[in-house]
């Protein structure tokens, strides 16, 4: 075999071995950057090349790091311990209830923000609430684990959710407008089966009752950084304070609304989140007298170097002919019908993603449908089926996307031990079904509406 061929190969195979061992806890970031620097010492990857990876994850990578300011900022307002506390005072102590409304709070979250913003966020709330209920070890992963499931696929509706979706639709010329009009339906209807059936199977390891909480996580937090004589927040009664929490969840809402307006009207998106983390920068300047440069240095930067590293490796192997091996192989299953070709290029998504994680497999799976000459329709259909692929199907295992990587990450800071037995034990049942039902639901779906 040419060296041409087995060089990327090698640096690929290398790079993904070294982001799911993480000596040291080294960021995902370094190994993929050095990757990315040994293909583009052999040439491999032209010039041509780097601008068209640099104008395909641009506005993705801009939109995504905008989102993430405005989730640090309401980590700066208190909102974890807010939510926390809500979802204590709304369970009524029923174990069961909680459940749901962690399932809830996930889904929204990941929606207003993205699949790992919302693993930024979900997670510390979860262990501040679950340490506070003083819940046993055994109680707490059914939650934790559940809601990080939901979380991460819950990226599948809307494509501005993930990174890796918004760079995929750049490639194939996908609105937002129309991911959401095909998508949206049957990925929420997949989700609700998944959070059912995962409630059905970690029932029996849930509390019927929850514990009185220890103490008052939202009181604790406000007294000890927003008092008073601090003259830095006004909002002093627990209805003020929720108040102000729901117009700063109302604002967030309205700009994830402009989005989609943005990207109907043909205006960058990126535009849009930029304004609206700057907006709410400024609110937290006139509440807090924080600067806001000092939000430069909580934000998650090495997720772009990743991104960009990723796709140089992937253009790598599609230079070296690993597009045109897939393109053979796929196309006569995509030509025998539309319903064969998304159920045959959702399970390679997954499988891929399981194997070397969702951004690269999902990289490689719409680089190869845009080879094959797909009519538009065929096309975006196919890639929806990519997505649920590459967001639900990629979960089977805790390596499958970066928000997991992430969780298990957050999960290790805190000193809590989820296994990959705890983890399997759920997502080998729950992953499949659900992964398979979203793409039954999205062909029918799509001859649905566009039949009418």
């Amino acid at each position: 075999m040419d060296i041409y061929i087995i060089w990327p190969v090698f640096v690929f195979i290398a790079t993904l071995v070294v982001i799911f061992w993480r000596p040291k806890n080294i960021n995902e970031a370094w190994p993929a950057s050095i990757g990315a620097s040994l293909i583009l010492l052999t040439g491999i990857v032209s010039k041509e090349n780097i601008i068209s990876i640099i104008h395909n994850i641009g506005g993705a990578s801009i939109t995504i790091m905008a989102t993430m300011v405005m989730a640090v900022i309401l980590e700066s307002f208190g909102f974890f311990h807010w939510v926390a506390a809500r979802l204590v005072t709304m369970s009524k102590g029923s174990g069961y209830r909680l459940y749901w409304l962690i399932q809830l709070m996930c889904f929204l979250m990941t929606l207003l923000f993205n699949n790992d913003g919302s693993i930024l966020i979900t997670t510390p709330i979860l262990i501040l609430l679950l340490r506070n209920l003083r819940l046993k070890t055994h109680q707490k992963i059914p939650y934790l684990l559940s809601g990080a499931l939901i979380a991460t696929a819950s990226s599948a509706p809307i494509g501005v959710s993930n990174i890796v979706n918004l760079i995929a639709l750049k490639i194939i010329d996908m609105s937002l407008y129309m991911h959401t009009a095909m998508m949206f339906i049957p990925a929420s209807m997949g989700l609700l089966f998944m959070s059912g059936l995962m409630f059905l199977l970690i029932k029996p390891k849930l509390p019927k009752k929850l514990p009185e909480v220890s103490y008052d996580m939202e009181h604790f937090f406000f007294i000890k950084n927003f008092h008073p004589l601090k003259g830095q927040l006004s909002v002093e009664t627990k209805r003020q304070r929720t108040k102000f929490m729901l117009k700063v969840l109302l604002f967030v809402f309205v700009i994830r609304c402009l989005l989609f307006v943005a990207s109907f009207l043909s205006i960058p998106i990126e535009l849009v989140a930029v304004l609206g983390s700057i907006v709410l920068l400024a609110v937290r300047w006139h509440y807090l007298r924080k600067n806001p440069l000092d939000i430069l240095k909580k934000i998650p930067w090495h997720i772009l170097i990743f991104a960009f590293s990723m796709y140089v490796i992937i253009y790598g192997l599609n230079n070296a002919g690993l597009t045109d091996l897939l393109v053979k192989l796929c196309e006569p299953i995509v030509n025998q019908g539309l319903m064969h070709a998304s159920l045959a290029m959702g399970g390679l998504v997954s499988v891929l993603s399981n194997l070397f994680n969702n951004h690269p497999a999902l990289m490689i799976g719409t680089i190869t449908l845009t080879e094959m000459g797909l009519d538009p329709l065929t096309l975006k259909t196919i890639y929806l089926a990519n997505i649920i692929g590459s967001d639900i199907g990629s979960l089977l295992l805790p390596i499958g996307t970066l928000a997991s990587l992430i969780w298990m990450h957050i999960l290790k800071q805190n000193k809590v031990r989820v296994t990959w037995k705890d983890y399997l034990s759920l997502s080998i049942i729950v992953i499949p079904l659900t992964a398979i039902l979203t793409l039954y639901l999205l062909f029918y779906w799509v001859q649905l509406i566009f039949s009418q």
